[in-house]
């Protein structure tokens, strides 16, 4: 499943689940296949019960759902509900309180960052593009590990025979 921008809520997917996601919500209320988030640079997704060992966390990180994120899924689940009579989604909204416990938000780390500057502008009054590319412009922090370095080429020396 790829998603640019759409919204779907889903009971369960395959493997490469939102491969190459670049934007838009997906709510998994079941299983993931194998290798799910792969290539995902954008949007969120928000996991039932997932299972950590099936997601490529490459670009990702798995973290509990946030305020903002919690109401977004209860609504989601909602109208999944109302639009569709699953029972997965009744189960889930009669025990919400636990039941959102149970959720995994799957963010691209670099679109939940570019996000955070936005929001942090907007509540400051500042421009919100001006405020993305300074940040983007600022210098990256060093990386948690190094590539190891290269030995010195050795000097040959040319031995002269008697």
């Amino acid at each position: 499943m790829r998603n640019s921008g759409a919204v779907a809520v889903v009971e369960g997917v395959g493997d490469h689940g939102c491969e190459y996601m670049t934007g838009g919500t997906v709510v998994v209320l079941g299983g993931t296949g194998r290798n799910f988030a792969a290539g995902m640079s954008g949007g969120t997704a928000f996991v039932w019960n997932l299972d950590r060992a099936r997601v490529n966390t490459e670009l990702v990180d798995l973290s509990p759902l946030r305020g903002e994120e919690r109401d977004l899924l209860h609504e989601l689940v909602q109208r999944h509900l109302a639009e569709t009579d699953s029972a997965v989604a009744e189960e889930l909204l009669k025990r919400w309180p636990e039941a959102v416990e149970e959720f995994t938000a799957v963010v691209p780390r670099d679109y939940r960052r570019v996000t955070e500057i936005m929001r942090a502008a907007e509540a400051a009054g500042r421009d919100v593009d001006d405020a993305v590319m300074s940040a983007l412009a600022a210098p990256a922090a060093p990386a948690a590990f190094s590539e190891p370095a290269m030995p010195a080429p050795r000097a040959t020396q040319e031995v002269a025979r008697a």
